[in-house]
């Protein structure tokens, strides 16, 4: 049961992306969108590397405590104006209806994550920007440390109305994969048409897509298999999501360690860096 979407932001360009798609799954499922400011600490917006009397210590640091009020006063006002236009209501009171919270956290982005993130449904973030170096200890931290679905926003894309509502599933058969399927249930339930992708070889002791199939009858819900070749995984799901027009794509994310893929480009990061569509990822 989707309840709650976390949706951390700060000022990357981004909160209109994320707060649209999960406005979108909120007014479906009816949930509350907890929307986190992640401000920067004085001490981080400080020039590094300079030596400062103590006068001049202070007087920056209430330069940069003004900076940021300014700051948390402008996104909040934006994301007022983006929850009325997505058709959020702030009145937490409303039941059954899709609602919107915001509150203000002091620190790394990855650190709120991980503490807000684990009493979530989801987490919704922005595709990692790899160039900027930006995001990327975010997904690692929704992922691994608060052990929660996300949901990866690519580029300025606005979800329309066909968004969740065909809904393609990466398998291999994997931990990852399988712990997905688990935790999108809601999502898919609510799809109008889902569709298995799958390619290559199943996973040691991986069960095969046709008792994924039965796994989802027994839920009610009817799953079409789509078979893409499987040498290259990574291009073989988007292509594949791609021709069959899925809106949203669900995978397994790292069957090896993070670390691992990061250093050798598996399957994850390459679908991550290289997808214009939306993708749920659970670990």
């Amino acid at each position: 049961m989707i309840k709650s979407i976390l949706v951390p932001v700060r000022g990357d360009g981004m909160v209109a992306t994320v707060l649209a798609h999960a406005a979108e799954l909120a007014k479906v499922h009816d949930a509350q969108v907890n929307v986190v400011h992640c401000r920067a600490q004085a001490k981080d917006l400080m020039p590094q590397g300079i030596a400062m009397n103590d006068f001049a210590r202070k007087v920056m640091t209430e330069q940069a405590i003004e900076l940021a009020n300014r700051q948390e006063d402008h996104l909040r006002g934006i994301l007022h104006r983006l929850a009325r236009e997505f058709g959020l209501s702030e009145d937490a009171s409303m039941d059954g209806s899709a609602t919107c919270n915001f509150a203000e956290e002091h620190g790394r982005m990855a650190d709120v994550v991980k503490h807000s993130g684990r009493l979530t449904d989801l987490i919704v973030l922005p595709k990692p920007q790899r160039e900027r170096n930006l995001g990327q200890s975010s997904l690692k931290a929704a992922l691994y440390g608060a052990g929660r679905p996300v949901l990866i926003c690519p580029g300025q894309l606005q979800p329309d109305e066909t968004f969740a509502q065909h809904v393609a599933i990466g398998w291999n058969g994997s931990l990852p994969a399988a712990r997905a399927v688990a935790s999108s249930l809601d999502i898919v339930h609510k799809a109008k048409r889902v569709s298995i992708l799958t390619g290559g070889k199943v996973q040691s002791h991986g069960p095969e897509v046709d008792e994924l199939v039965a796994y989802y009858a027994q839920r009610g819900i009817t799953a079409d298999v789509v078979r893409f070749d499987g040498k290259d995984p990574a291009t073989g799901l988007l292509e594949a999501s791609k021709d069959i027009d899925a809106s949203l794509l669900i995978i397994g994310a790292y069957s090896h360690s993070h670390e691992t893929e990061m250093l050798f480009g598996g399957n994850t990061e390459r679908i991550v860096d290289k997808t214009e569509m939306p993708i749920l990822m659970a670990h």
